[in-house]
């Protein structure tokens, strides 16, 4: 299969660029945009490397060239020159596997992040584990001409006994030498939905079509946290997708769970999910119902039934994915903070997310905390949550998960 991928040419691209860029660079970012080029030695093809000089001629940096993208270059490595092989990526996912040791000794939980990208020195490459089935992502068509050594570095390195290919929406389909969305790269793609464990609890994922790479793995520290608070909660979960949070939300003892989507097939993934704890004692006792339709209407009906919950958790898709849409987003964080107070008893928990790159921590919690104060209900005793070890960030763009834990006046 990927023996039909042409290969990276054996001259390397020289380019120069500004002196912000190289600025830039230097604080850890990995991306070189077109506009931030300066020179280029001639024009490549998608993945051949490129050699980033700085002010004085001298080798700053290596990394991807993607000629299609506004990211024309990928950082891969800054410092000494070093040769790009599959010694150089074997280095790299074991740097990666070293990061995440404490998950990889968790016999509760068998699915995580196990490349997150840019923050591991692989920039527009995600690898995301579920049990023995491996999901590589690509973002970029420049990691093609490499896949085979990367590839090859997964099997050696991991336990992977399937590796799918998947790749983001902003992905050449001219470019993708004949691989497809949700090829096996090794082993056999999966017919149904791969089980896997997350603290304890059985789940399951659609690694082929699934949203990201089949679930929400960067929400997996903040669901135990909702777990710890929901002892005999009345819980509503909105934008609940797969029901990550609504499933912890039983297990730790919710009497009563209701998922809110508008995605249907969602909602039945969630049913699906308690269906498989079962035989979880509290799992079993808790009380779950779905609703599906828009987050705001519903949220208004469940208002006007005036059954307070004690417990509501709003986590919605990223409001903000371009600058020009902070100020909107930042309203709707508002709208919603606003909404899910309204349903709260006193003493009851609100747990708020965002994963919009473009809003900061700061901006996000001063809306969510303004809103809360517009309502004449203070919040208190809270906490500020973030990114796992298995997302870490290591730029201000990759920063892009806030959630915040708070109770209601």
């Amino acid at each position: 299969m990927l023996d039909t991928i042409a290969p990276v040419s054996e001259k390397r691209i020289a380019v120069r660029v500004t002196k912000d860029c190289l600025r830039q660079l230097r604080g850890g970012h990995r991306w070189v945009y077109d506009q931030s080029i300066n020179q280029l030695s001639h024009q490549g093809k998608p993945g051949d490397l490129a050699v980033i000089f700085d002010d004085k001629r001298q080798f700053f940096a290596i990394g991807l060239y993607d000629p299609a993208s506004p990211i024309r270059v990928r950082v891969l490595h800054q410092g000494k020159p070093t040769q790009i092989d599959g010694s150089f990526w074997r280095g790299q996912i074991t740097a990666a596997l070293a990061l995440r040791h404490q998950l990889t000794q968790d016999e509760r939980t068998n699915a995580y992040r196990v490349i997150n990208g840019e923050n591991d020195a692989m920039p527009g490459l995600i690898l995301d584990k579920y049990g023995s089935t491996y999901v590589l992502k690509l973002y970029t068509t420049a990691w093609l001409p490499h896949l085979a050594e990367v590839t090859e570095a997964i099997r050696e390195l991991t336990d992977a006994q399937t590796l799918i290919l998947r790749f983001s929406r902003n992905t050449s389909n001219q470019n993708r030498f004949g691989l497809r969305e949700g090829d096996a790269l090794f082993g056999s793609a999966p017919t149904e939905p791969v089980k896997f464990l997350e603290h304890g609890l059985h789940f399951e994922a659609d690694v082929i079509e699934g949203q990201k790479t089949g679930h929400f793995l960067d929400q997996r520290d903040n669901r135990i946290k909702v777990s710890m608070r929901a002892e005999k909660a009345r819980v509503l979960d909105v934008f609940s997708c797969n029901g990550g949070f609504s499933l912890h939300a039983a297990a730790g003892g919710a009497k009563e769970v209701i998922s809110v989507d508008l995605n249907e097939k969602a909602l039945a993934n969630a049913t699906a999910n308690f269906a498989l704890n079962k035989d979880h004692p509290l799992v079993s006792k808790c009380k779950h119902s779905v609703m599906c339709g828009d987050a705001f209407q519903i949220m208004q009906q469940l208002r006007h039934k005036k059954q307070p919950f004690n417990m509501v958790i709003v986590d919605p898709p990223s409001f903000a994915q371009r600058k020009s849409q902070i100020e909107a987003g930042l309203g709707a964080y508002a709208k919603l903070t606003k909404a899910a107070i309204a349903l709260l008893a006193p003493g009851g928990t609100l747990v708020q997310a965002s994963c919009s790159s473009f809003i900061d921590s700061y901006q996000f919690n001063e809306t969510v905390l303004a809103a809360a104060g517009e309502t004449g209900r203070k919040l208190s005793a809270i906490t500020y949550s973030g990114h796992g070890i298995d997302h870490p960030s290591t730029f201000k763009e990759s920063n892009y998960l806030k959630a915040i834990f708070a109770t209601v006046a």
